[in-house]
């Protein structure tokens, strides 16, 4: 018998520091665009919670909505609003963006029309000599499907994702940023965010204004960009325990230099 209960008690001890391990650690998954902000939010948390791993994956927001249902992440990072199909699913705002055409910062073009965008993208327009600027072919690069960037790009500019002729298609912003800094005819839409960091990181691309407004994380702030978006925690279920507290911990003050630091905008609990 004495065999047997330390057996069994050595199995339960196991087991508990098992299932330990497993609460000392999240697993996030989802937008490219709240990735680095949540791994940076992470780290921090981490540092106060020794002990604690934050795991963050990106693969686009609609990753995050699949791998949260299923119960593959703790939490998912959607980088929209919740559609109203979701809403089986909890949000928790951590910030907001907005969203811009980005150009290579040698192009002399400074504004296009909303017109002139949906035509570029949909094949009419095809040289820069068309809307003022030099002689070259343009090169159009759109978003994989299944990320809410280029829903909310083609939301905003009443497109379907199956008009727009690219020759390029890319998955999160920074591969966006690199594509267009590669290419002085290339046209791309990321996070202003994401843009804005990477511009006074030296990168070799601008920011179009959209609508005559200027893409600054200041005018999202002040609501009058027109394309802005909320950037999001997602949850099965009302969020307990460890999930929880790295939740508050996302909303607080305690990270709104963070948020500041990535160019995206603070948003009030």
């Amino acid at each position: 018998m004495g065999l047997l209960s330390c057996v069994w008690l050595q199995s339960c001890s196991s087991a508990n520091q098992t299932a330990s391990k497993v609460q000392d650690k999240l697993v996030l998954t989802g937008s490219s665009t709240v990735a680095p902000l949540a791994a940076e939010i992470g780290k921090q948390f981490e540092s106060k919670h020794p002990g604690v791993r934050i795991d963050v994956q990106s693969g686009g927001s609609s990753r995050g909505i699949s791998d949260t249902r299923q119960g593959v992440a703790d939490i998912g990072m959607v980088s929209r609003a919740l559609k109203s199909e979701e809403q089986d699913l909890k949000a928790f705002p951590i910030a907001s963006d907005g969203v811009t055409i980005i150009l290579h910062k040698d192009n002399p073009v400074s504004s296009l029309t909303d017109a002139q965008v949906v035509n570029i993208y949909t094949g009419k327009l095809t040289n820069w000599k068309q809307v003022g600027g030099k002689d070259g072919v343009i090169a159009v690069v759109n978003k994989a499907e299944g990320r809410s960037t280029l829903e909310l790009f083609t939301h905003y500019f009443k497109l379907k994702n199956t008009d727009i002729k690219a020759q390029v298609v890319i998955g999160d912003n920074e591969q966006g940023i690199k594509t267009v800094a590669g290419n002085p005819n290339a046209i791309g839409y990321v996070s202003i965010g994401s843009a804005e960091n990477s511009v006074a990181g030296g990168s070799s691309i601008k920011l179009l204004p959209v609508g005559g407004v200027t893409a600054t994380t200041a005018n999202v702030q002040n609501s009058t960009f027109p394309i802005s978006r909320p950037l999001n925690f997602v949850t099965k279920t009302e969020p307990q325990g460890l999930a929880k507290e790295f939740i508050n911990f996302a909303q607080s003050q305690q990270v709104s230099d963070i948020v500041k630091k990535q160019n995206f905008v603070v948003v009030s609990k």
